[in-house]
Formats: structure tokens, sequence, C-alpha cells
């Protein structure tokens, strides 16, 4: 499934490093870390009319990744969300759009791996555009198992929401080349942690079952759905999954920002079972749910 070009966003402005610039002007050095060593966090927020959904969250994700990742001269929250505010006046922006943030350790003085090379500060991008739901809820997706594993701490910590992507990217080429939308992602010990670009969750006799978020990101709307499923008094376990598990499922779907939830239809050539009743109530209590996860820009 691929992403649709939106011709709205030919002449869209995009906040670089504290300047708003027009979309064929926005650019960053060859210097900066993301371009050397693709050294950077980042954030994907979703605009509604009541606002940005799960704000701070967001922030506090991105500061949190800068902080653990030692950069210098992390931007406030204040600083980062009047960035937000200014690119998405200069758009005209409301709602149906996507912010790609990103926040780069910055400019180096030279070429190199050295940190102490980057002697500028951050540097903060703000790309919003109008953009359509990743996912198509009515059609689901189909996903196929990667041989590429998911990190875990030992290695690069998925905790830390950075743009070292390359391993996601493989997958995603091999669940292209094999005609599905995503790839699973296992862990190292081969059960399942994730989608190339959103969490999973399953349904079985009733519970719900989520994998422990050891090898993948905590998401933020996979964390919204945990709690959501607590409220409403609905059984949500967390632990290790399977494969067959998953095939074998009453129900399997997928959270994130920028597809809130989506069925996954079929799994390695078998297919799922929807339980479409189910399904349904969910979506309806997140949609219920959403305006009070919004915080008015």
């Amino acid at each position: 499934m691929l992403q649709e070009y939106n011709s709205k966003n030919e002449k869209i402005f995009i906040h670089v490093n504290g300047e708003l610039l027009p979309r064929d002007e926005a650019k960053v050095s060859v210097f900066d870390s993301i371009v050397q060593n693709g050294d950077g966090v980042w954030e994907g927020l979703r605009v509604y009319p009541e606002g940005i959904v799960c704000y701070d969250k967001h922030l506090t994700r991105l500061q949190e990744g800068a902080h653990a990742l030692s950069y210098e001269g992390i931007p406030t929250k204040k600083e980062i969300k009047k960035a937000i505010k200014e690119t998405l006046e200069a758009n005209g922006m409301t709602d149906d759009t996507h912010i790609r943030l990103t926040l780069t350790r910055g400019e180096k003085v030279t070429s190199g791996m050295d940190a102490r090379l980057n002697q500028s500060g951050c540097c903060l991008i703000v790309l919003a555009e109008w953009k359509k739901k990743v996912y198509d809820f009515s059609k689901g997706i189909r996903a196929i198992s990667s041989s590429i594993r998911r990190s875990i701490p030992a290695f690069l910590d998925s905790k830390i929401h950075h743009n070292n992507m390359l391993s996601l990217v493989i997958a995603k080429i091999h669940a292209n080349i094999a005609g599905y939308d995503a790839a699973v992602m296992l862990d190292d010990r081969g059960f399942v942690a994730e989608l190339n670009d959103t969490n999973l969750f399953m349904v079985k006799e009733g519970v719900v079952y989520t994998p422990y978020a050891n090898a993948c990101l905590p998401g933020i709307t996979r964390q919204t759905f945990i709690h959501l499923l607590e409220e409403n008094k609905i059984s949500i376990l967390e632990r290790d999954l399977s494969l067959v598990e998953f095939i074998n499922a009453d129900l399997v779907f997928a959270t994130g920002t920028n597809g809130e939830i989506t069925p996954v239809t079929e799994m390695d050539g078998r297919e799922i079972k929807c339980d479409q009743k189910y399904l349904e109530e969910l979506k309806d209590l997140f949609e219920a749910k959403l305006p009070s996860l919004c915080e008015p820009l």
C-alpha cells in the first residue's frame, strides 16, 4: 500500500532550524548529523480539529530520546510548540495533517562520527503535510514476516525513537517485493515484536494480547489502546506471542499515530479471522476518546 501524493503539499512551508522556508528551499547542511550518520530523533504527530493528539507525550519522547543520545541545546517544549504553530499557520492547516517532527544533533564543523564535532546545537525540522491516514480501515492490511530482526536494547534500544531505520526499511522492501503491505518484525528469540511501522495486538477468546515492548517501540497509540481497554474492563495482557498465535487469532489489528487502528487480514499467506463487530467496537471507543486526547493548538 503506497501513500498518495497530495498536490496541496507542493507549496507548503517547512520549519528548518528556526526558519520557515518554501518546500523547494527547505534543506539542511551536508554537515548535519542526520546526513552524516543518520543521527536524529523524530515523532509523527497528527492534527485534528480539536488539536494534536497526545501532543505532550510525543514531545516528551522526542526530548528524552535526544537526552539519551547526549544531544546539546535540546529545544524546550515551548520552543518546539512555537515552531509547530508557526508552520501550521503558514500552511493554513487545522485538520487532516501529519507532522514529521525531527530533531538532529546538528551541524558538524567537519565530517566525522565524533559527537564533539557538533558544536552548533540541535537542528529542529517541522514538516507538516496534508495527508490521509496511512491505512484504509475498511480494507485492512496484509503482512508477511521478515528475516530482519527488530533490535533489542543490547544493540540499539528501540525506546529511543531514532532515525536509524534501515532495518525497518529493508523489512518493508521485503514486504513490497512479496506483494504485502507491511512486514512482521520478530525479536531475537523469534517472538513477534511489531510491524515495520506500527504496533500489533491480537484477540483470542475475548482477551486482547500485545507483545512485550522489549524489541519494539512502546508506541503512544499502543499505550492509549491499553489504557482504553483497561478503562472499559476489557482484558489486556502483554506477553511473548508467536506468529502461530497471531495467525490463529480471532482478530489482529495494528495501531499507530497516522493509522489509528487497522485490521491485519492476512499473515504469511494465511487468512486471519476478523471479528468485525469487536473491531468496530474498538474503533468506536478510540474515536470517542480521541477529542479528550488532543491538545488545542
